[in-house]
């Protein structure tokens, strides 16, 4: 039946293709229209299937840009488990991005950055607010939103340094012992993400 549909299906594109050599933007910004044609073909092959829904169904415009850049920023900052910050309004964050430290003003260029262990501090004001992330991404928006997904994160001034400096040897011994690939990447796992706390405690 799949394959009765394959054929028929590509007979339809091909013949719309001929008609017409304007193809359709990808954009979020064109609104989502019916392919009748489409429709038509699936219902003779499959009636009782409802046709497959595209990428473009579920697409939401795009949110407007400001004309003028704002002079906050907001920031969404979630866990798995929480959510840290919603709809914070700030003057700055700073991330800890795999290519380096990432300042993130009001009208930043719409980026999307990996997130390693490290500090990101939350500017507002002279308050600064500092968490230490494992790791996660950061979705930088037109509109000047910023999205910040961890997946985990605690406070800096929550951190007990002396167990940070125990787990960190404890890694370090472990990734010396190590008899397999599994346990090595797993000791090193722990040393590079207590390092970089350690790191933080102490800079």
């Amino acid at each position: 039946m799949f394959r009765q549909a394959s054929r028929l299906l590509y007979r339809s594109a091909a013949a719309g293709s001929s008609k017409s050599a304007t193809a359709r933007a990808f954009s979020t910004e064109v609104p989502s229209t019916i392919d009748s044609t489409f429709v038509e073909s699936w219902k003779k092959v499959a009636p009782n299937m409802d046709p497959p829904q595209t990428p473009s169904s579920f697409m939401k415009p795009r949110p407007s840009t400001a004309s003028s850049i704002p002079t906050k920023l907001t920031v969404n900052f979630v866990l798995p488990y929480a959510s840290e910050l919603s709809g914070k309004e700030v003057d700055m964050v700073i991330i800890p991005a795999t290519t380096g430290q990432m300042g993130v003003l009001p009208g930043h260029v719409p980026t999307i950055a990996e997130l390693k262990p490290g500090i990101m501090s939350v500017h507002e004001g002279t308050d600064v607010k500092k968490y230490f992330v494992s790791s996660g991404f950061a979705f930088l928006h037109a509109n000047s939103v910023a999205d910040i997904i961890a997946v985990e994160a605690v406070s800096l001034e929550n951190i007990d340094p002396s167990q940070v400096q125990k787990g960190l040897a404890e890694f370090t011994q472990k990734l010396a012992s190590a008899a397999t690939d599994l346990e090595k990447a797993e000791a090193q796992i722990g040393v590079e993400v207590h390092s970089a706390m350690n790191a933080a405690l102490t800079g």
